[in-house]
């Protein structure tokens, strides 16, 4: 890996497990990571929003984190982005990927996601996101549409996690605009895949009788 600002941090590896077989919750550290990040963000006045797991808690998804914290920033502002980090003592890493950036945060690593799901972040989707309270702090977060349609379009036939989907489509179906997650990734194998597995399970109405959630 390329750093900037500071050698390469080892990447971490699987979590140590609990007595009980079970990864560590770390959702606490996780947090508190995105709460760092987030205020150097807001402090710097770099336009952002926080995507990914995170952001699902924060809609009111499913409570426990495991994983990474992810922002998404706007590719023009990642130098001024770094600077800002660097000058807080954060070290960013270039990894071989060339859509993020990482650092890392009580522990914890954070994704600088600038071109997720093969297309840049940009001031539309950053516009649409939501001012949500993330453990007492104000930040924006991504809108529930623009957060599953991201993970639809992630799919592929070399990756097509279903089960970890699922749960936030349940959970947050009220809140999502269904007729655009159909016009954005219908048109995909895998995402209308997931879509049909929705109607079938009543999550969703079939395309032919309304683009709804069912209540």
């Amino acid at each position: 890996m390329k750093t900037r600002g500071g050698g390469a941090r080892a990447a971490g590896g699987l979590a140590a497990l609990n007595d009980d077989g079970l990864p560590p919750d770390r959702t606490q550290a996780i947090l508190e990571a995105a709460k760092e990040v987030a205020s150097l963000l807001k402090g710097g006045g770099h336009p952002f929003a926080l995507a990914g797991g995170v952001a699902v808690y924060a809609h009111g998804g499913p409570g426990t984190l495991q994983h990474d914290v992810d922002f998404c920033v706007l590719p023009e502002d990642i130098e001024a982005v770094t600077a800002t980090l660097e000058t807080a003592g954060l070290e960013v890493v270039e990894p071989p990927e060339d859509w993020l950036l990482k650092t890392r945060s009580h522990g914890q690593e954070v994704d600088l996601i600038f071109r997720p799901a093969r297309t840049p972040v940009t001031r539309e989707l950053l516009d649409r996101a939501e001012v949500l309270s993330v453990e007492s702090m104000w930040m924006p977060v991504l809108a529930v549409t623009d957060l599953l349609v991201g993970r639809l379009l992630a799919f592929s036939e070399h990756y097509c996690d279903f089960g970890a989907v699922l749960p936030i489509a349940r959970t947050l179906r009220e809140k999502i605009d269904w007729a655009r997650v159909r016009h954005e990734c219908g048109a995909e194998p895998m995402p209308a895949a997931f879509l049909y597995l929705l109607e079938r399970l009543n999550v969703i109405e079939p395309e032919e009788t309304g683009h709804g959630d069912r209540t």
